[in-house]
This record gives C-alpha cells, structure tokens and sequence, in this order.
C-alpha cells in the first residue's frame, strides 16, 4: 500500500500541474472557445486530482491502522519487537524492546550491534527472505546464551521483528569452560556453535562442523563412535542433551577399547541358523558355528564383509554402509559366495544393531543355491525360446534370399558349359549357397520349425546303412562298436534328420578322443511302467526305443552341462566348429516326439540317452505312418499355364523364368488380391496355383480356398521360407496340394510343378 500510495501522490502533483496550466490558458487566451476549453480541461483535472488525493489519502489511513493493530497486538508482549520500513528505520518498539535495547538506537542495526556479531549481515538476510516469501527466522548465539529473530512482512515495505532470548543453563556455554568432560554446542545444521576447552585438546582446535568431529555420518545419543582426535580415532559414547532453540549439547565419554568377541551372547554360538556379526566398517567381528560352516571360515580368521560377499553391481560394503546409517531400515539380498563351497549363493538379510553403545550390523544367512540354479534354469529357458523365435523368423527372410541366389545361379548354369572359365565360379556360389541353406537348416532344426516328412523306420536297419559312414567318420584312432537290442520296435521319424542326429553325436565323440577310444552305440527296448523324471523333463509311462552314444573322452565339466544345447556354445577352436551340432540335435529330438539326456565325468566319458517312441506293428493303419513309395519323376518340358503368386520380386523374377524356360505359360501377381482380380476373367484357363505362404494382405492358403470355389480342380503348390507348418491345420487340408520349401532349385521347382500337372 504504501508503494502504491507513494506512485499515486506522484501522479497528483502531474495531474495537478496539467490543471495549472489549463487555468493560465483560460486568463491569458483571447478567444472564447480556448478559454472555454481551457476551463473544461481545468475543472476535470482539478476534479481528478481531488479523486487520487482521496485514494492516496485512504491508502495512507489504511496503512496507519494496520500499523496501529500490529503494535497495539505486540505493545505489551514480553519478547522485544520491532517495526522497521525496508532502510531499516525503526518506526516503532514495544515496552520491552525499549526496556532491553533503550530510545537511542535509529536503525535496527545500531539497536542489535552490541547483542550478537554481525548484526548487519543476519537482518539482510532476514529481510530479503521475508519479503520473497513473508517471513522468515534464524537462531545467533549472543552474549547471554542464544537468541532466535524472526521476521514477519506486515505491509509493502513494513517489518515486524521479534527477538526472543533464551538464557544458557550455568554448565552450557562459558559455564562449560571448567568442565573435564569434552562439550559442544550445535544448531540443527551441524554447525558448531561452542566447544569447552576439554573437546579443543581433544580435537586440536575449534572444527566448524560436527562431519569433523565424528567419523559417522549420523551420530546418535548413547551409541559408541569413532572422534577424530588430534592424535588418532578416539572411541567414546556420545550423550546428547536438547538445548533451547533445537540446539543440542554433546557431550563425549571415552571408552576404553573392547574386543568385539566379548559382546556376543552365550548362547550365540550354538543357534542352528548362520549368524555373523560386523562393525559398521565391514569387519567381521565374530561368527556362530552355523555361520563358519557355510562359509568354510577358520575360527582365528580375519575378514571384510566383501572379502565374503560379491558385489550387487555396486559395492556390498555401501550396501552395508546404508544399513548401519538407517538409510535403508534392513536388507536381503541374495549375494554370491566367495568362501565355502563353488558357485554357492546365500540370501543374506542385515539388520542394524547396538551393543555397548557400538553400532554395528547382524547378517542372518541362508542357502539360496537351489532357489538360484532353478532362477538361472527359467532365464535360460526364456532365452532358448527367444533365440527359437529368432531362427525361425531370420530363416524366412534368409530362405528367401538363398532361394533368389541359387535360382539365378542356376539360370547362369544353363548358359555355360564345364569349359568356360565362368563356370567353376558359378559352382562356387551355387556350393556356398547350399552351405548357407544347411546353416538355415540347422537353425530351423533347433527351433523345431523345420519341415520334417516322418516314416515309420527301423532302428537297427538305419543303423546298419550308416556302419560304413560312421567308420569313415571315427577315423583309425577310434573304434565304433554297434550293439542292437533284439525285438527293438520300430519309430516315426524323419530318416534324413535321424541320421544327421547320430553323425552329429559320433563326430563329437570322436572329437572328445584325441588319444583314440571306443565309442558305442547302443539299443534297447525300454517299457516305463511310470513317468520318468529327469533334468525338468518328464517321459511319459510306455514303451521306447532308446539309443545311447557313449565314449571314453574328456568329458564334460558340471558347469557346462546346462549349456551345451545352447545355439554356437562350443568349447572347440575358431573354425572347428559352428556351435550348432548339439542344439541341432537337441531340435530334431524334440520335434520328432523324443527326449535327449547326458550323463558326463571329467577325464571318464559321456553318454547321450536319445528315448523314441515306439510305433506298434497295429499303428500301421494311420496314412501318415504309411507314406506312398515315391514316384521318380523324370523331368521334361511341360505344357499348362502357372498362375505364379510371390511378394518377393527376385523370387518371383527366379521362379517365372525358370518355369518358362521348361515350356510352362506363367501368369505373375505380386500379391493374393492380384491374383483374385486376374482370375475374374472367367475365359482365363489356370492349371496350377504356384503361391507364396506368408505375404503382405491374404496369405497364400485363404486366397487359394477363395479361388477354388470357381475353379475347384485347380492343383496348388505352396512356397515358403518358414516351415510346412506355417500352413494351418484347417489351411493344410486343401486337396491337390503339395509344400515346396525355400530354398529350392531351378529343377526342383519343375518337377513340383511337373507332379502336379502329371
């Protein structure tokens, strides 16, 4: 109000000159409408002054009243009060300021320059704090003992401060000077307001705040610390008193130095839980027998909390640290071991504790390995899946692109012969694509999303057929013993993947032999009247056909047993091998219906336990497990028209090509719903529907099933990168359909299309 009142007294002296002049033009000017208009003007500007004079008048009243209020409410208040404008000036004191502090003092700088130091400096701080925010207070040290001044805006630029005293006990301050007891006086900030002169010997001088004082960040009434003395760490126990103002008194008690074996009760030994106990620096200070056990310590022993315990991903030390500072009430973690037992992890959980004015942390402990190793099963689990969905998604795209290089590679073959120069070159691509393919393959085999053709087989005739392959693998230095169970029934698998499984176990047998051995490969006729349960597997009760490899290797360490399905986990040199064998297997076994466990020592061998189903001779009846004797076809030019229907440009550039080039008539669509609008044209003829599975829109089977309502004798050959179960069940049913999995090649594509047709 008052800035106001002072800005509005400034505009009536303006107003007021401007209705001066106004009345010196009316006397002085000889026309009668100036002088009219001068009097209008001067009337009006007299009148607006007599208006802002009113306000200002007002605003000064106003702000006389509330001043009255103020010092009528603090008039006769016991603490000293003053009222002060934003110089400084006192404006007015109660009965008790004026009886503490006298009349003389102008300023309420002069008045406080003799009660405590630096008067000038607190009041500007003050001052600027409670006209930001309207009040503000601070609590000084005085002559007397202490003080706390406080400060309320009570207008624009009006103050009211108040001085509240509190007078020292006899022992607090300089009462405390005689005292042998080390003393100190501190505000709620930690600032050091006074020390007696046993702490200043204590110390070496006069520190400034209490973090110089005490090695612990948070020192508390009646617990036992460390003082950073002038001549070394000093254990005392820190008793504190409140003192007026939210001070505190502290007062320090030394102790003699206590071995922390002694603090430990009787019958903390003998608990049957892991107990042990540490100073808030981490040192272990003793350990029950549970607590020794575990942890494989010697009785006489000196360790750190981390010389126990590896780290959270941050230091178990700070962890500990939060614990004995109360930022963390307690904790439990499950920490790796360092001592005792290998690859040991506990579940420690660590409360603060006090004894003997010693704070320090207990750590309860308990065996948390079996719960650890199932947590890393379940990752590992999770991560197998992921790296399965992986496969099979990064092997569509990838068939795609094998499908458009070894199509084109054998389109350039068809215009060279053995003896240009070029041609070696070309076989190189079309060899390495193939290899390419494998790898996808294998990929594919371990996700278990590879097209698999079952058959009923029999063990001991596949097993016969692969003698001689086998013997050629081993090598000289090693033997290949084959043993067949008699009446072994016979299996549905894939022959082709079968195979390769039994190479693939051999190869790594043999590799496990660098001195030579015996590996052997074992049948037999199993019956489990229960379930088997074994390595989180269950085999469900029945008959199997089992197969075991077995040598007398290297063996495989206990760590790596969990790891050796793993996609590229190998422990062979770069460019021994791809890491893709085992999880192959591990894919295939699964995928046909089997189940695959490994027995393995260090330095005595490994067995693998392959366990089929069998397939009794009365199963015969199911098509699936009696599949047609195929048809050799011998390929020759064709005659139809191939409406041919592939999203990828270079696969369909590849495939329309390679099926004119065998005298076939090739309609192309980039897409289902192309295809639908060229098949509109009722007098179009289409024999075969040669369709992509997976594509942007309508997939290969629904637009098919669409078309096949008007042209329902159409013959359909299915591509895809993905495997034939893609197709689902109710899409797979579609009659006069056949698979053909990407990546094929120019002459496979002919004689699918060629079988369809004939």
């Amino acid at each position: 109000m008052v800035e106001i009142a002072r800005s509005l007294a400034m505009r009536v002296r303006f107003v007021l000159a401007g209705a001066l002049a106004a009345l010196v033009v009316f006397a002085l000017s000889p026309q009668p409408a100036f002088r009219l208009a001068a009097l209008v003007v001067a009337v009006t500007l007299i009148g607006l002054v007599m208006v802002l004079w009113g306000i200002v008048r007002t605003a000064d009243w106003s702000d006389r009243r509330a001043l009255r209020s103020v010092e009528k409410l603090v008039g006769h208040d016991a603490t000293p009060c003053f009222t002060t404008d934003a110089s400084g000036q006192i404006q007015f004191r109660n009965t008790a300021a004026q009886a503490r502090f006298g009349l003389a003092s102008v300023t309420l700088i002069a008045a406080l320059q003799d009660h405590f130091a630096s008067p000038a400096s607190v009041l500007y701080r003050l001052q600027s704090r409670a006209a930001a925010i309207g009040a503000a207070r601070e609590d000084v040290v005085t002559r007397r003992g202490h003080s706390r001044l406080s400060v309320h805006r009570i207008a624009e630029a009006q103050f009211l401060w108040r001085l509240e005293e509190f007078v020292d006990r006899p022992l607090s301050g300089r009462g405390a000077e005689g005292l042998s007891l080390p003393m100190l006086i501190a505000n709620k900030q930690g600032v050091i307001l006074f020390t007696n002169e046993a702490m200043r010997r204590l110390l070496g001088g006069r520190p400034k705040r209490l973090d110089r004082v005490f090695t612990s960040p948070n020192p508390r009434n009646g617990e036992e610390l460390d003082v950073a003395g002038q001549t070394g760490p000093v254990r005392a126990i820190l008793a504190e008193i409140s003192g007026p103002g939210e001070r505190r008194e502290i007062y320090l008690l030394p102790v003699p130095h206590r071995d922390g074996a002694d603090q430990i009760m009787a019958d903390f030994e003998h608990v049957p839980v892991a107990l042990l106990r540490f100073a808030a620096d981490g040192t272990l200070l003793v350990a029950n027998r549970a607590g020794r056990d575990v942890l494989g310590l010697s009785a006489g022993g000196s360790y750190m909390f981390h010389d126990l315990y590896e780290g959270l991903g941050r230091s178990v030390q700070d962890w500990l640290g939060d614990v004995v500072t109360e930022r963390l009430a307690h904790g439990s973690e499950v920490l790796r071991a360092r001592q005792g037992q290998p690859d040991a992890f506990h579940q420690v959980t660590l409360r603060r504790v006090v004894d003997q004015g010693r704070a320090g942390v207990l750590a309860v402990v308990q065996d948390a390995t079996a719960l650890k190793r199932l947590e890393a099963q379940f990752v590992q689990s999770q991560k197998m899946q992921a790296i399965g969905q992986l496969a099979g998604g990064i092997a569509h795209d990838f068939n795609n692109l094998l499908t458009a290089i070894t199509g084109h590679c054998d389109l350039l073959l068809l215009r060279h012969v053995q003896e240009d120069k070029d041609f070696a070159d070309l076989v190189q691509i079309n060899q390495n694509a193939n290899r390419a393919a494998a790898l996808v393959s294998q990929l594919l085999a371990f996700s278990r999303k590879q097209t698999l053709k079952p058959e009923r087989i029999d063990l001991q005739e596949v097993l016969g057929d692969m003698t001689h392959l086998l013997n050629r693998l081993v090598g000289e230095k090693v033997r290949l013993r084959l043993s067949h169970a008699p009446d072994l029934g016979p299996i549905r698998a894939d022959k082709r993947q079968l195979e390769q499984v039994l190479m693939n176990l051999v190869v790594n047998a043999r590799d496990a032999m660098k001195e030579g051995g015996v590996i052997r490969v074992e049948t037999e006729a199993l019956t489990l009247i229960e379930d088997l349960r074994r390595d989180r597997a269950v085999v469900p009760a029945g008959t199997y056909a089992v197969i075991r490899v077995t040598d007398t290797g290297c063996g495989i360490p206990p760590e790596r047993l969990d790891k050796i399905f793993e996609p590229f986990y190998t422990t062979k040199r770069p460019g021994e091998g791809t890491g893709l064998g085992l999880s192959t297997v591990y894919g295939i076994v699964k995928q046909s219906g089997g189940f695959i466990f490994v027995d393995s020592a260090v330095d005595e061998g490994t067995v693998f336990h392959l366990y089929f189903p069998s397939h009794a001779q009365q199963e015969e009846d199911r098509a699936s497990l009696s599949p047609e004797p195929a048809r050799k076809i011998v390929l020759r030019q064709g005659e139809g028209v191939v409406l041919l229907v592939e999203d990828e440009a270079p696969v369909r550039a590849f495939a329309s090509r390679a099926l004119r080039l065998r005298g076939y008539t090739v309609l192309e669509a980039d897409c289902a719903e192309a295809a639908l609008r060229l098949l509109e044209d009722p007098s179009l003829e289409i024999d075969v529907f040669v369709t992509d599975v997976v594509m942007p829109g309508m997939d290969g089977p629904s637009w098919v099933k669409q078309a096949r309502e008007q042209r329902p004798d159409v013959r359909v050959v299915f591509m895809s990168g993905y495997s034939e179960d893609c197709l689902q069940e109710e899409q797979g049913r579609l009659p006069n359909a056949v698979f053909l999995a990407k990546p094929f090649s120019l002459n496979e594509l002919a004689i699918t299309v060629q079988g369809q047709l004939h």
